[in-house]
């Protein structure tokens, strides 16, 4: 029956009312992203001064601000190519080995005699010791110092390659080990540029790896690539600290040398930990995820000597006792010390999966980078260009929505009218979500809205032949419309789970432009059923309710 409750109909046009007020903040896009900026800084700094607060009362408290964020090729910003120099992570690998194994060899000084470090290749170190006949035992003392690589693909092999010839002993890390170590060291630059990009405030930033050893950064909004280069330069703060006590209050007064700091994975719980840390992120060498004795994930991490000595005295006098690992302010992890750790090596473990031990073992990495970045290519892209293309894309979503609404009409008359509100109604709805979800808006994904506002008509389109065939097997007004709607919803359904399925391929297959379209593709698939098939259907039901038609040319 051609009838909607009337909490069907409040519940329709309200969703158009939402829409609308959550897209109006773009028609003010500068004025709302000042006020978000504004509110960010006071939030981080505590201070506002007169110019943030001029600029926070820019737009009202009450309205939305949620706006779309605009794309790198929209609103301009910096582009950068590095490439991670992961032969420095080979060289200071050989370079921390080297103090912890002369002293295994020098405990054995009678078997070995003399011991030294000869000059070698980056990445490699070699030694002589004094008496031929023993090397064997040198090679054995320092395969205790290799240890099985934990990836699937180095599976059952070792960390160290050791070749001995004559008196001499060449190590340097096994292959297996080097492409572990190196797809370590581009996950962890990724993270800490994430971390360094987002404390700014900066709106969806593009980092990805690219092939081995490479990182594509694209940020939104910085001024220069120069600017970008110094904001990734920044290192990250990495402590290991004494936890006083645990609460909820962020407002409580810490003793003296003590500090209180949030959880980052518990929200609204708060540590109050020594001021002066136990050790240092710079006196760590390594974190990796692996498995404790009973199989669960846990994360393995190593000191350097000197981190080892501090690391392992403050272990042995506080077993039973949590220790805190701060990570930018925030307290990443507070494992209990189970036993006293003096070997420079240990283990967390606790309520972690396989992926949250990856994550916190890349967080422990993550304190600075652990090797430095050549940029390949550096490009600052003005706002000029993407206030063309927005002004391009306008004009061309424009022209589009004319086009088609100039259509329908010429060829449904009253009706195209309707169908022509309901596909204005969907590009604000297109709009109002994308706002809502925080979604990136780009060229190709201009070009999605402007294929939405084609195709959103497809649905009318499909209800009106319907119609119109029920019409001239001589059916009544009211009855060839009901029929039309309920005859037109499976054509209309499964031609849009077609396309949806083809916009989340692209989505998830995707990457980059294919996203951006894929995206915008897959709301307005969303939005168009939603204003064809309730919104159309409810205008068209109040025209018949007001002029009670006898026949109908359509």
């Amino acid at each position: 029956m051609l009838q909607i409750d009337r909490w069907k109909r409040i519940l329709i046009i309200g969703l158009c009312i939402i829409g609308i007020g959550f897209a109006v903040p773009n028609l003010f896009y500068q004025r709302v992203e000042s006020h978000n900026d504004a509110l960010a800084e006071i939030e981080r700094t505590g201070v506002e001064t007169p110019e943030l607060a001029a600029a926070r009362d820019g737009w009202p408290d009450w309205l939305p601000s949620s706006v779309v964020a605009l794309g790198l090729d929209l609103r301009g910003g910096a582009h950068l190519l590095g490439e991670v120099r992961v032969a420095d992570v080979h060289k200071a690998r050989m370079d921390a080995l080297w103090p912890e194994l002369r002293r295994a060899l020098a405990d054995e000084r009678a078997t070995l005699g003399a011991i030294r470090r000869l000059p070698s290749p980056e990445g490699t170190l070699k030694i002589e010791v004094e008496k031929a006949d023993a090397i064997a035992r040198a090679a054995e003392i320092v395969r205790g110092f290799s240890n099985p690589v934990t990836t699937l693909t180095g599976a059952g092999q070792q960390s160290l390659a050791i070749q001995a010839q004559g008196n001499t002993l060449t190590i340097q890390l096994s292959d297996a080990e080097k492409v572990a170590t190196d797809d370590r060291t581009v996950q962890q630059s990724v993270e800490i540029i994430r971390r360094r990009v987002d404390e700014v405030g900066t709106r969806e930033p593009t980092i990805v790896r690219q092939g081995a050893d490479r990182i594509l950064i694209q940020v939104p909004g910085i001024g220069s690539a120069e600017q970008l280069k110094a904001l990734i330069g920044t290192t990250a703060k990495l402590t290991f600290n004494s936890v006083v006590a645990t609460g909820t209050n962020p407002d409580a007064r810490p003793g003296v040398g003590q500090v209180i700091l949030p959880s980052a994975e518990q929200e609204g719980l708060y540590y109050t930990l020594e001021e002066s840390p136990v050790v240092t992120g710079e006196e760590l060498t390594d974190a990796v995820p692996s498995t404790d004795q009973n199989g669960m994930p846990s994360v393995d991490f190593r000191f350097n000597p000197t981190g080892a000595r501090k690391f392992g005295a403050y272990t042995s006098a506080n077993i039973g006792q949590p220790f805190a690992i701060v990570l930018d302010n925030e307290v990443i992890s507070a494992p209990v010390i189970r036993q006293a750790i003096t070997a420079g090596s240990g283990q967390i473990s606790g309520s972690m999966d396989f992926d949250g031990a990856n994550r916190l073992a890349v967080l422990l990495r993550a304190g600075a980078l652990p090797a430095q970045l050549d940029f390949l290519e550096e490009r600052t892209i003005g706002p000029e260009l993407g206030q063309d293309s927005i002004d391009a894309g306008r004009l061309s979503s424009v022209i589009a929505t004319a086009a088609v609404v100039a259509y329908m009409i010429a060829s449904y008359g009253l009706f195209g009218a309707f169908a022509s509100i309901s596909v204005i109604a969907n590009v604000i709805l297109i709009l109002s979500i994308m706002s809502v979800m925080g979604a990136t808006l780009t060229l190709p994904g201009i070009a999605g809205i402007v294929l939405t506002v084609g195709t959103a008509v497809d649905a009318n389109v499909i209800i009106y032949e319907r119609i119109r065939e029920e019409l001239r097997a001589g059916k009544r007004v009211a009855k060839a419309i009901s029929d039309g709607f309920d005859e037109a919803m499976s054509a209309i359904i499964d031609a849009n789970v077609t396309s949806f399925i083809a916009a989340a391929v692209m989505f998830f297959l995707g990457s980059g432009p294919v996203k951006g379209f894929a995206v915008t593709l897959t709301i307005g698939l969303v939005t168009s059923v939603f204003t064809a098939i309730y919104l159309t259907r409810l205008m068209i039901i109040w025209w018949l309710e007001w002029r009670k038609p006898k026949e109908l040319i359509l």
